[in-house]
């Protein structure tokens, strides 16, 4: 176990002059698996809603339509994709209308067909984040991501995309490997052009890069039950507790105690969401007071967590 921890002491020495939102990736580290790839032609529409919590869309031929609640219809073509963060109700489908879907069939999706025209091809999939970290920094993000192939920050995008097109296109079946790999590659690109615009987390990217203090957030994540106090925060660093306050503004211009608070925050808004009593979210971060914790979400999300939980419900029915 010591030298485990030292090894990781080491590694992290050795990274502290990387950006934080490289560490941010590491704790993330998406990990795809493919659900299905092929072609819909004619009037279609398909979802992976209620398989997943997150999964990505890659158009590889063709056009389609993404639909999404209280969004409007967003247009795909060969070389733009989406990842869906959270499982929410959502459509890929033919038809730019909303009202037009329900007189849609669900479509069987079709093998590729190498060179075919008039079809819309796609490589779709779930993917899987680290737990504790990485979690909590992809539930900061929107509940949905869009890249385009002309995209001017990502140059690497067309690049991939035409790796995986190739892939398609080949005479025998595509290989599951090789494009589960390459979607890897994608994934990672667009999640880190994507936290580098990232402004909400504030202070914890300064704590992500930190050797003295990103060993006190991995606790935090991971006992956010636990009594924590600025002394026993103070005693994870190994620092007295002045110079543990000092140093904590100093590095991430917010209180140890603003930090704590919107991790349990937003770790108790997983828990509603996921759909634990109001109770079990408020024990589960720390608050053995019921009314306390009430006060402190409807704060800090501006409604209360029954509210919230209920809200939550219906827009994963």
């Amino acid at each position: 176990m010591e030298s485990s921890k030292l090894a990781l002491e080491c590694f992290r020495y050795m990274n502290y002059s990387r950006s934080p939102t490289d560490w941010l990736l590491e704790f993330i580290d998406p990990k795809a698996r493919l659900f299905h790839t092929g072609n819909y032609c004619g009037r279609w529409k398909a979802s992976s809603h209620g398989h997943a919590n997150a999964s990505f869309h890659l158009v590889v031929s063709g056009n389609c339509w993404l639909h999404l609640e209280g969004v409007a219809p967003e247009p795909l073509t060969a070389g733009d994709g989406v990842l869906i963060l959270r499982d929410v109700p959502f459509w890929l489908s033919s038809s730019e209308a909303t009202s037009a879907l329900t007189a849609i069939p669900v479509t069987q999706m079709q093998p590729f067909t190498p060179h075919s025209t008039n079809e819309t091809g796609l490589v779709c999939g779930f993917f899987e984040v680290t737990p504790g970290i990485g979690q909590w920094v992809i539930e900061d993000l929107p509940n949905f991501i869009i890249f385009r192939q002309s995209s001017i920050s990502m140059p690497q995008i067309p690049v991939i995309f035409s790796l995986i097109v190739e892939e398609t296109q080949r005479e025998q079946s595509p290989s599951p490997s090789l494009l589960t790999r390459l979607s890897d590659l994608l994934l990672v690109y667009v999640l880190r052009e994507r936290l580098q615009h990232l402004d909400e987390l504030g202070g914890v990217f300064a704590l992500v890069s930190s050797t003295t203090l990103l060993p006190l957030l991995e606790r935090l994540v991971a006992e956010p039950d636990a009594a924590w106090t600025l002394q026993t925060m103070a005693d994870t660093v190994g620092m007295s507790r002045s110079a543990f306050f000092k140093h904590f503004n100093d590095c991430t211009g917010q209180s140890p105690g603003q930090v704590l608070l919107m991790l349990r925050m937003k770790m108790a808004a997983r828990h509603l969401h996921n759909n634990r009593s109001v109770i079990e979210a408020a024990d589960l971060v720390g608050y053995k007071s019921l009314a306390a914790f009430t006060r402190a979400f409807s704060r800090f999300y501006g409604e209360a967590p029954g509210a919230f939980r209920r809200h939550a419900k219906q827009l994963s029915a």
